[in-house]
């Protein structure tokens, strides 16, 4: 039995990656379903997140004829639960004497949504099945997002904006992990954003972070920050360092607004083997970093102008040597400066004393920052002012092979490092 029910399992899955290549996620439910049957499972749906995190929405097939819910709350919630701590939850029995569960839907790190599966047993093998089936699911999820209207739709509770929808297809995944670190993002008013964008990307050991905050809060605001990111992105795959990188932005932004256009910005490389973190300040708010949940400081770096401004500030490279579990926050000025009804900011101090508790409470990155988000938002009767965008990254150390790698290259120049300036923050 044990064999016959192992051997359901790989049929499941190896007919869900047959099928996958041509099936539309309009498609997908119904493939699940055929394919599920193989492994004991006798129904499956699917719930991905929307694009504020607050909602579970069905990806229907034949269930809209069954009486399921087609949208579940996340907070408060067993699928919601499941969602935010990433486990396997029982649902409950079934009509048919079986069980289900909620079976998060991981790609990586990043939590897509979660699955309600109805098993025929409840035991080992039935855990395996669905955790492997989830794997699966996920990572054909994300390779057809990019190009399916079904998926971007599912995931609005509104309209967009222009500027937004721009915005949204510009950035990277909101969350990214890959055993050195854990990186996380957000952007609010998610449905109107314009000025803000965020940016990481991984080159070897190498983690490159950046957020910009262009001028504005409309569509032109939004076309400079994606100017910005082209810029930055451009150069940074041409090998450019990190003073380079922002001089690259500001030409790019002086050549197609001239002087009436700019963007302030972070821009930083962690170097996974060493934990050493490197970056440039360009008149943006200073990084902050957040050590377990003892403290948290900004860390210090002599800012430059704005990119687009073209002021002639030098601009000065600074270092920080971070410990593992270290957080580093970069942030734009909505996040802080939102206001309750009374006139009152959020403030640096509730942001930062927000992600140190629910650091403590061992919540993973992008649940925290999930939590925080919808606190700013709630703190401010749901309407921001301003674009709020933070901008997350844990390092989680150096591995064994990395440490070795690291104490070999000691001896080596590092060009992240080799700028014309250099400065060592310093801890107040």
């Amino acid at each position: 039995m044990d064999l016959e029910r192992e051997a359901g399992g790989r049929r499941m899955l190896a007919g869900l990656l047959a099928a996958s290549h041509l099936t539309p996620i309009d498609r997908l439910p119904y493939v699940v379903a055929d394919h599920a049957q193989a492994a004991g499972f006798t129904q499956v749906l699917l719930y991905l997140g929307d694009l504020q995190r607050r909602v579970l929405r069905l990806l229907a097939g034949e269930a809209e004829s069954q009486g399921h819910e087609t949208e579940l709350q996340i907070d408060g919630t067993t699928p919601g639960r499941a969602y935010q701590y990433g486990h396997i939850l029982p649902a409950g029995p079934t009509k048919s004497s079986g069980t289900s569960w909620w079976v998060p839907l991981l790609d990586g790190t990043e939590r897509l949504g979660v699955l309600y599966v109805e098993a025929e047993q409840d035991d080992d093998r039935t855990q395996e099945d669905m955790d492997r089936l989830a794997a699966l699911l996920a990572l054909m999820i994300v390779s057809k997002r990019t190009s399916s209207d079904t998926l971007a739709k599912l995931g609005r509770t509104e309209r967009l904006s222009l500027a937004a929808e721009m915005q949204w297809n510009l950035m990277p995944p909101s969350t990214y992990a890959d055993g050195r670190v854990v990186i996380s993002a957000s952007m609010e008013p998610a449905y109107r954003i314009s000025g803000d964008a965020y940016e990481y990307a991984i080159d070897g050991p190498l983690a490159h972070l950046s957020i910009f905050d262009a001028m504005g809060h409309d569509t032109a605001a939004g076309l400079c920050a994606a100017l910005a990111l082209g810029a930055c992105r451009n150069a940074r795959r041409t090998g450019a360092g990190l003073v380079a990188k922002s001089e690259a932005v500001e030409a790019a932004l002086i050549e197609q607004y001239g002087d009436h256009r700019y963007a302030t910005g972070i821009l930083a490389t962690l170097d996974t083997r060493t934990g050493m973190l490197s970056w440039v300040n360009r008149g943006h708010h200073q990084p902050l970093i957040i050590r377990g949940s003892r403290w948290s400081t900004h860390l210090e770096c002599p800012p430059s102008h704005p990119m687009g401004t073209d002021l002639g500030v030098e601009v000065i490279t600074c270092r920080e040597q971070l410990e593992p579990g270290d957080r580093i926050v970069l942030y734009t000025d909505g996040v802080t400066e939102a206001r309750s009804p009374g006139g009152e900011e959020f403030g640096l101090a509730r942001f930062t004393d927000f992600i140190i508790r629910h650091h403590a409470d061992g919540l993973p990155v992008p649940e925290t920052l999930r939590r925080l988000v919808h606190a700013v938002l709630v703190y401010h009767n749901g309407t921001l002012q301003d674009d709020a965008t933070v901008l997350l990254c844990e390092w989680l150390g150096p591995s064994a092979e990395a440490t070795d790698q690291a104490s070999a290259l000691a001896g080596l120049p590092d060009e992240h490092f080799q700028q014309h300036s250099e400065h060592r923050s310093r801890r107040p």
